[in-house]
């Protein structure tokens, strides 16, 4: 698989995940909670959510011209506020929201994320907002013919979305020819891959860190854990290590890309999105399957340096003149 290119419909993509607000509070420290009022350098609110990070992403590595044409976003939104918010930022990044629904009884997801000074961060989060509401009656039973890769970000965000629903939205891609991804997020129920075995078996490329894939896979060594996910039927395995890169395994590669060196480590936030948007770039535009891990582990790496999930990647040029400092 190394040496192979996607040359099915380039440059459209379809991600299907959350779409929030994030109320970004940095530095914090531990004793937050003990003081009546504390000083910060800095509070802000941007659009957010696994599925929004890479859509907008995708967006600005293809230029906001041909946005529109090639990135797609189908999530779930109330008609609130939060939600216009949203919808406007999608319309400014040029992607596309016509699958995405509107739904007046739920309201718009808002994270609260608090940075800690080493850029770690944890959440707040409404678990009857939208964020946990997408299921599989939002999605479409055939997808647009210019969806060439279907990416679902997150699995194990909304409890609707169990194996069985997953299995059943990647059956549905894979039945038109669609290329199908998936990140993930932290389990939340103790699951393992038997949990999701099914799905898994369709994917063409997943995307875990090493929490993430430790806890699902019960293994300790990341070797380990690729190694049982590709033993599930997953193509390509990619196992993110943070600040050491990457790690990646399927049938002709099995080995380890550094990260981007000298990198300063702000704001942890979005960083495995930014890495699968970098990624999902350069599959659609036909690259080798090491061009996209590098695209990935350039945009992780820009992602970390400023506060917020997407403030840190401008456009494809910013993205390629930072794999100039990728180690092969």
């Amino acid at each position: 698989m190394g040496k192979e290119r996607w040359d099915f419909v380039r440059g459209n993509v379809l991600i299907v995940g959350a779409g929030v607000l994030d109320v970004l509070v940095c530095p914090v420290k531990e004793d937050v909670f003990r003081k009546g009022s504390v000083p910060v350098e800095t509070i802000r609110v941007s659009a957010g959510g696994d599925g929004l990070n890479e859509a907008t992403v995708l967006a600005r590595l293809k230029g906001k011209e041909k946005g529109q044409e090639g990135v797609r976003l189908l999530t779930l939104l109330g008609e609130d506020e939060a939600g216009e918010m949203i919808w406007g930022h999608c319309e400014r990044e040029g992607i596309c929201m016509e699958l995405s629904v509107r739904d007046r009884d739920v309201c718009t997801g808002v994270n609260v994320v608090m940075v800690e000074e080493n850029g770690e961060r944890s959440f707040f989060t409404n678990p009857s907002s939208s964020l946990r509401k997408l299921s599989i009656e939002h999605m479409p039973q055939s997808f647009p013919g210019d969806v060439g890769i279907l990416c679902f970000a997150s699995i194990f965000v909304s409890p609707l979305f169990g194996g069985r629903e997953m299995a059943e939205l990647f059956r549905r891609a894979k039945e038109q020819g669609i290329l199908v991804c998936a990140d993930m997020t932290k389990c939340k129920n103790q699951e393992t891959t038997e949990d999701i075995k099914e799905a898994l078996s369709y994917l063409d490329y997943l995307f875990a860190n090493q929490e993430e894939a430790n806890m699902v896979t019960g293994k300790e060594s990341t070797e380990e854990m690729a190694e049982v996910l590709y033993n599930c039927g997953v193509k390509n395995v990619i196992i993110k290590c943070g600040g050491k890169g990457c790690y990646v395994k399927n049938a002709s590669l099995k080995r380890s890309f550094p990260a981007a060196e000298g990198v300063r480590c702000v704001d942890t936030t979005g960083a495995g999105d930014s890495f699968a948007g970098g990624f999902l770039y350069a599959l659609a535009e036909g690259k080798t399957f090491t061009e996209c891990v590098r695209y990935g582990n350039a945009c992780g790496s820009l992602a970390v340096e400023t506060v917020g999930a997407c403030t840190g990647i401008i456009n494809k040029e910013q993205a390629e003149k930072r794999m100039e400092c990728l180690r092969d």
